[in-house]
């Protein structure tokens, strides 16, 4: 009878100490509002680049995307450009057939490839992670080719064109120098941020921690894993057909190219630059890998991937930590 308050003692302590915990990580650090502040301030202090900070801003939002399957559950995918793709079909399908509103276009985009996600998350519940990898590369596959033949609604190879899309918020209208596009897709990803960020720092997060460690002994507690699974997975492909619906919407164009296979291995290697199960893994790498494709291939427009190629084997021969904080060779020798 007395080692029962006991435990029910220490379990309430172990419970506050979680809370703390995940309350702790979840707070903003001051690092944090100078990086994002940094970000909305860039496309006036730097407009000529706009679009090259609007480029940038699309693609961390879809590297965050893999990373809530990759880093937080285990899920290797390789057709994440399937919703990044449909959602920048829909989205400019709607601005071009229904109404030119952006808001309306991402929320419609978002939607639909959530909706995808959902469906497509039910053949990722079984098998290995060489399963996953060919099924959703298939999935990829297959969206890609319906595109293509439904040329009547899609336009085929030739891409969706003519989508002219109205002002954001009815009161700002796309510029040449794309500085609106860029606000708004930092804007955008800022918000799925800051939400996929409370995701994974709440109770729902820890279990899909525990999943991603050991799904047999997540089972064993209680946790519902392939429901978990299911509902993270339709959240990812929401986010990333968010990001494929700022990709049609600034740029007014769609084509077969967002189905395309080097956007997922892209995407991939964002990730490792940066890191997985860290949402600014995908922000950084996303930041890293496109400012080195814009410099390099400004120097060797042939040979850039060659580089990158030569800085990805020094990165994982030498280790992040050591390459991007040299003092931890010191550390590590003493």
């Amino acid at each position: 009878q007395m080692i029962r308050p006991i435990a029910m003692n220490r379990s309430a302590a172990l419970s506050t100490d979680a809370q703390a915990w995940m309350q702790g990580n979840a707070r903003v650090k001051a690092w944090e509002w100078g990086f994002w502040a940094l970000a909305f301030a860039l496309p006036w202090l730097w407009p000529s680049h706009s679009l090259l900070v609007n480029e940038v801003a699309i693609t961390a939002l879809f590297a965050v995307s893999l990373d809530l399957i990759l880093g937080y559950t285990g899920i290797v995918s390789l057709g994440h450009a399937a919703f990044f793709g449909f959602g920048a079909y829909c989205a400019a399908l709607f601005a071009k057939h229904l109404h030119p509103d952006p808001m309306l276009g991402l929320l419609v985009g978002t939607a639909a490839a959530g909706v995808l996600g959902a469906v497509f998350s039910l053949s990722i519940l079984r098998g290995s992670d060489l399963t996953r990898l060919m099924v959703t590369l298939g999935a990829c596959l297959l969206l890609g080719e319906l595109a293509n033949k439904l040329d009547w609604l899609t336009g085929g190879a030739d891409g969706l064109q003519g989508v002219m899309m109205g002002p954001v918020l009815a009161t700002f209208d796309f510029d040449l120098m794309g500085q609106v596009a860029a606000w708004y897709s930092l804007a955008v990803l800022l918000l799925l941020f800051g939400l996929s960020r409370r995701l994974v720092h709440s109770p729902l997060g820890a279990s899909l921690v525990a999943i991603r460690d050991n799904r047999l002994r997540a089972m064993a507690i209680g946790v519902p894993v392939n429901a978990r699974l299911a509902l993270v997975y339709a959240l990812a492909a929401a986010m990333a057909g968010a990001a494929g619906s700022l990709q049609a919407q600034t740029t007014g164009f769609a084509s077969l190219d967002v189905f395309g296979l080097d956007r997922s291995a892209d995407l991939l290697l964002m990730l490792v630059i940066g890191g997985t199960g860290w949402l600014y893994g995908g922000v950084f790498g996303a930041v890293a890998f496109k400012l080195m494709q814009s410099v390099i291939s400004g120097w060797t427009p042939q040979y850039w991937t060659f580089w990158i190629g030569l800085f990805l084997v020094v990165l994982v021969l030498v280790g992040r930590e050591r390459l991007f904080k040299p003092w931890t060779w010191w550390r590590s020798k003493a």
